[in-house]
C-alpha cells in the first residue's frame, strides 16, 4: 500500500508487510470503502482465534464519509461486548495508517444465504431470530446498528448471529459524528428506516426495520422496495407499504407475514417495540397475534395510503418544527479551530483556555471544528486540496492539536467542514448541534495573513445564537502558555 504522513492509503498491502505488530496474510476481500485483510501477530504469538483487518479507503478521490465511518468504528467497537460482536484487539493512528484489527469471525455470510432466496420458512424464522438476538445485545449496550443488511451478518457454525460493519452506528454515550455533520440519511437505501430520512439517529427500531427488509428478502427472494436511485423514491419510504411476502411467495405463511410487515411499519410506534420481541415470536409462531397483515394479499386501498401519507406529512413537520433541547448539566462547547495555520501563536493560548473550562465541568461535550475552504476544480490533484485528503489532512492537525490536553475522548468529536463561507457554516453547525458555547481564537491585530480569520471571528461573534469566548493571545512568553497548557496528572 502506498501511504504517506497523513494515513492516505491508496492501494493495497502487499502479503508480509507489517503493520503495528501485526503482519499480512492475505487480502480477503476488497470493497467500495475498505480492504480486509487475514493478519497474524508479528511476533508469533497465539491470539486464540483468526484475525482479521480492516483498512478503510481514504485519500485523494476518497469520500468524505470513509474517514467518518473510521472514526466512528474505531469509537464504539472497543466498547462493545458479547459473542454478537467481534472481539476489538487493535486500532491504527489516523495520523500514519487507520486501521481496525478484530476476530475473524468464522461461518456463513448472510449475504450467501441470499442468494439462495427463498428460503424455506422455517430457516427464514431460525436466521432471523439468530439476527434478532444479536440486535438484542446491541441495544442492551445503547448501540444502534444503522446499517443491518444481510452483508453485515455472520451466521456461526452453532447457528448464532454476529453483527459487523460499525460505521453508521449510534451510541447513546458517544459523539454522534454523522448526526453532527448531518449526514442522517446514512445506511443502505434498501434496508433504511423511514425515521432515518428524518434525521432521526436514535430509535432502535430503526434496526428493527432492517430486520424486517433482510427477512422479506430471504422469504421472497425480492427486496420490499427495490433499490431506490433517487431522493424522491427514498422518501416513499416514510409512507409506503411493501407488496405483501405471500404475494411474492405463496409459501410464507400467515404468521410470518405478520412479523414481516410488523417490522416494516413505516411508522415505528406500529413495529416490534424491541428485538427481542422479534426473536420470540420467530421462535414461537403459535403464539404470534394475527391482524389483517397475515391475510394481506395486496396493498391497502387509497384511503389507508392516502392516511399513511398523511400522517408522515405531519411527522415531518413536528420534527422540522422540533424545539432546541437545553441540556444545562452537560454543556457543548465549540471550540474552532484554524489547522491552516497549525504553528500560530495563538494556539498555546487556545489550549490552555480550553483546558480551563474543561476542567470547570466534567460533564461537557467537547467539538472541535475546522472550517476550511472548498478545493477548486484545478486543484483536484493536489492531495492535501483534494476532498478526502484536505479532510485528512487537517482531522490530523486537530487531532495534534487536542491530543496534549487528554482529555477524555468519549466526550470528544472533531469534525473538518469545507465551506467557502466559513463564518456561516461554523454558525450553522453550532446552532444545529445545540452548542451551548463557542471558543476561538482572535489574531493579533498587525497580522495581515491572518485577516479572512479576524472576519470570520468578528462574524460568528456578532451572529452566534449562544454565547461566544474569543481568546486573545497576552503579552506573555510563548514558553508559558506552552506550560500552562500541558495536561494535569489525574484530569481524565
Amino acid at each position: 500500500m502506498d501511504t504517506d504522513v497523513t494515513g492516505s492509503t491508496t492501494s493495497a498491502l502487499a502479503p508480509g508487510t507489517e503493520i503495528d505488530g501485526f503482519r499480512i496474510a492475505e487480502l480477503l476481500h476488497e470493497g467500495g470503502t475498505a480492504w480486509l485483510y487475514h493478519v497474524t501477530p508479528a511476533d508469533g504469538a497465539d491470539p486464540g482465534y483468526p484475525l482479521v483487518m480492516k483498512v478503510p479507503k481514504v485519500g485523494a478521490g476518497q469520500p468524505a464519509e470513509s474517514i467518518l465511518g473510521y472514526e466512528t468504528e474505531a469509537m464504539i467497537q472497543p466498547a462493545l461486548r458479547g459473542s454478537s460482536v467481534p472481539r476489538f484487539v487493535a486500532s491504527g493512528d489516523l495520523a500514519r495508517l487507520p486501521h481496525l484489527t478484530m476476530e475473524w469471525v468464522r461461518g456463513k455470510s448472510l449475504a450467501a444465504f441470499a442468494t439462495e432466496a427463498p428460503l424455506p420458512v422455517d430457516t427464514v424464522a431460525r436466521l432471523g431470530a439468530a439476527v434478532a438476538d444479536a440486535l438484542h445485545a446491541l441495544h442492551q449496550q445503547n448501540v444502534i446498528h444503522h446499517d443491518i443488511k444481510p452483508d453485515n451478518v455472520m451466521v456461526r457454525d452453532d447457528g448464532t448471529a454476529v453483527l459487523l460493519d460499525f460505521g453508521f452506528a449510534h451510541h447513546a454515550h458517544f459523539p454522534d459524528l454523522l448526526a453532527e455533520e448531518k449526514r442522517f440519511a446514512a445506511g443502505s437505501a434498501p434496508y433504511v428506516s423511514p425515521e432515518q430520512l428524518t434525521s432521526s439517529r436514535e430509535d432502535p427500531r430503526s434496526d428493527l426495520f432492517a430486520l424486517g427488509a433482510v427477512l422479506y428478502q430471504l422469504a421472497t427472494g425480492r427486496l420490499p422496495f427495490g433499490v431506490p436511485d433517487s431522493a424522491g423514491a427514498m422518501k416513499n419510504r416514510l409512507w409506503a407499504l411493501p407488496v405483501p411476502p405471500r404475494v411474492r411467495n405463496e409459501q410464507v405463511t400467515p404468521w410470518l407475514q405478520e412479523i414481516i410487515l410488523r417490522c416494516l411499519e413505516p411508522e415505528a410506534a406500529r413495529r416490534y417495540q424491541a428485538a427481542s420481541n422479534v426473536a420470540f415470536d420467530l421462535r414461537h409462531p403459535a403464539q404470534v397475534a394475527l391482524t389483517e397483515r397475515a391475510e394481506r394479499r395486496d396493498r391497502p386501498g387509497f384511503a389507508t395510503q392516502f392516511g399513511l401519507w398523511w400522517r408522515s406529512r405531519d411527522e415531518r413537520q413536528a420534527l422540522a418544527k422540533k424545539p432546541q433541547v437545553l441540556v444545562s448539566h452537560s454543556p457543548v462547547i465549540m471550540v474552532a479551530v484554524d489547522t491552516s495555520h497549525p504553528d500560530d501563536e495563538r494556539h498555546p493560548a487556545l489550549q490552555w483556555a480550553v483546558r480551563q473550562m474543561a476542567s470547570l465541568n466534567l460533564e461537557f461535550r467537547m467539538v472541535c471544528v475546522s472550517a476550511v475552504p472548498t478545493p477548486s476544480g484545478d486543484e483536484s490533484n493536489d492531495a492535501e486540496r483534494t476532498l478526502s485528503g484536505q479532510q485528512l489532512v487537517h482531522k490530523v492537525r486537530l487531532r495534534n492539536w487536542i491530543e496534549p490536553l487528554g482529555l477524555p475522548l468519549h466526550r470528544l468529536s472533531l469534525h473538518v467542514l469545507e465551506s467557502d463561507d466559513p463564518a456561516a457554516t461554523l454558525l450553522d453547525f453550532a446552532r444545529s448541534n445545540n452548542v451551548d458555547l463557542i471558543v476561538l481564537g482572535a489574531p493579533s491585530p498587525g497580522d495581515a495573513a491572518l485577516a479572512w480569520w479576524r472576519s470570520v471571528a468578528s462574524s460568528v461573534t456578532a451572529n452566534a445564537h449562544c454565547s461566544v469566548h474569543v481568546v486573545r493571545i497576552p503579552h506573555r512568553a510563548p514558553e508559558d502558555w506552552t506550560r500552562a497548557a500541558e495536561p494535569t496528572a489525574g484530569k481524565n
